[in-house]
């Protein structure tokens, strides 16, 4: 077996499979869930092998729980190709009555869940697995840990080995696996390859209808546009219209974007609603993000030179490259991320809530002592706001930041931490 990285989801996938019958790993295509299943488990059916696959989806029909024989865990790769299964599974485990038995992975949700009749509740656990954080891929030091934030650490001390073009590199060639250890050249080709499977095959999986590749070009390049925006599908489609000049149908948006988060292609944030001192209105929409910067930097077809030469992408992108580290990092801490947005034009770019009540603000900004002091004022009138009678107070506030050599905490009590020494 070649070199295996450690990945952050192997600790919590042990642990979900301590208490439940199966667990579900699901996330994009190449991220590495099959591999990081392959570590723990004692026997595998490969739904996808071509050689096997026509007879293992008849059999799926016919026999299920033939296919489930095997030493456990037995993991079901791509097991949404056999929707039947789920069902099977549930019985199995129910009967068994032994804990850890099954992981399934799964690159898209099953295009037709009508043949499904039980949730799985009680019996699965679900596990998201994204692409490589900047620490698991060995671009980020570690010095700094989130976790050591909400446990209330007072003084940080850490470093970042990245440069601005290093930087720009990492956000055009992702955290795809197969990429990391690629010389630089082949590394950037494999978001470019997976944009490409996306366009012309794999988005018409996830809902068995054929779509026009260049509309999904045009849908997927306007998505890129407004990353880390609160944008409806209309204004999509606006979008779609004003820089192309061939309009789309906000149904037709809609329809291509369900398409694109059922392959978890796109992975939005929704917002967070805290307790206020006020009654401001907070807005509720979702703020759009890739799963992934570089699937934003393939629909733009730009790459680390053009970013350098256009920072204000440079910041949307590199904003994305944040929030899927967070996310990597909150899935450890058992928590999630959030945005802020109200009417008064207070934002909050991430807030990581733990399920036991605890949070961080977190503002994210390429670099330059301005934006720094531009995030340190947003995140202190931000605190402002909050109601502490009704909520904990924040655990931390943090200005994440791109350029920037050393990790430190300010005398007012704000963190700046480089992505480039983060870890959960």
């Amino acid at each position: 077996m070649k070199n295996y990285r450690k990945r952050i989801a192997d600790d919590i996938l042990i642990r979900k499979l301590e208490g439940k019958g199966a667990v579900l790993i699901e996330g994009p295509k190449w991220c590495g869930k099959t591999t990081t299943a392959e570590q723990i488990v004692a026997s595998i059916l490969y739904m996808d092998d071509p050689e096997k696959k026509e007879q293992n989806i008849a059999m799926s029909e016919l026999n299920p729980k033939r296919l489930l024989k095997g030493e456990t865990p037995r993991l079901i790769d791509e097991w949404q190709l056999a929707p039947k299964l789920w069902d099977a599974i549930r019985f199995e485990v129910d009967h068994r009555d032994q804990l850890g038995q099954f992981v399934l992975t799964g690159s898209a949700v099953p295009a037709d869940t009508r043949e499904i009749t039980h949730s799985g509740t009680g019996r699965f656990a679900w596990l998201t697995m994204r692409p490589m954080s900047l620490y698991e891929s060995g671009d980020s030091t570690g010095d700094v840990s989130l976790k050591d934030l909400f446990s209330g650490v007072s003084e940080i001390d850490g470093n970042s080995d990245l440069s601005i073009d290093r930087l720009a590199f990492l956000v055009c060639r992702g955290g795809w696996p197969q990429a990391v250890d690629m010389r630089d050249e082949i590394a950037l080709d494999q978001a470019m390859d997976y944009y490409d499977a996306v366009v012309h095959a794999d988005i018409n999986r996830a809902d068995n209808v054929q779509k026009n590749p260049e509309r999904v070009k045009r849908l997927m390049r306007s998505y890129a546009r407004n990353q880390g925006g609160q944008v409806p599908n209309t204004v999509l489609s606006q979008d779609i219209a004003a820089n192309d000049e061939t309009p789309i149908s906000e149904e037709t948006v809609a329809a291509y974007v369900n398409a694109l988060r059922k392959i978890f292609v796109v992975e939005d944030m929704p917002a967070w609603n805290p307790n206020l001192r006020s009654k401001t209105a907070i807005r509720s929409s979702d703020t759009r993000y890739y799963i992934d910067p570089s699937i934003a930097a393939a629909a733009l077809g730009i790459g680390p030179n053009d970013l350098i030469n256009d920072l204000k992408t440079f910041g949307f992108l590199f904003e994305t490259l944040c929030v899927r580290d967070l996310r990597v990092f909150a899935d450890a801490l058992n928590g999630e991320v959030y945005h802020y947005r109200d009417k008064e034009g207070q934002e909050c770019d991430a807030v990581v809530h733990l399920r036991n009540g605890r949070y961080g603000l977190i503002e994210i900004k390429l670099g330059g002592d301005k934006l720094i002091e531009e995030g340190v004022r947003s995140l202190k009138s931000m605190e402002a706001k909050i109601d502490t009678d009704k909520m904990n107070a924040p655990s931390f506030l943090m200005v994440l930041t791109g350029i920037g050599d050393y990790a430190y905490r300010r005398k007012d009590g704000v963190y700046i931490v480089p992505i480039g020494c983060l870890k959960d």
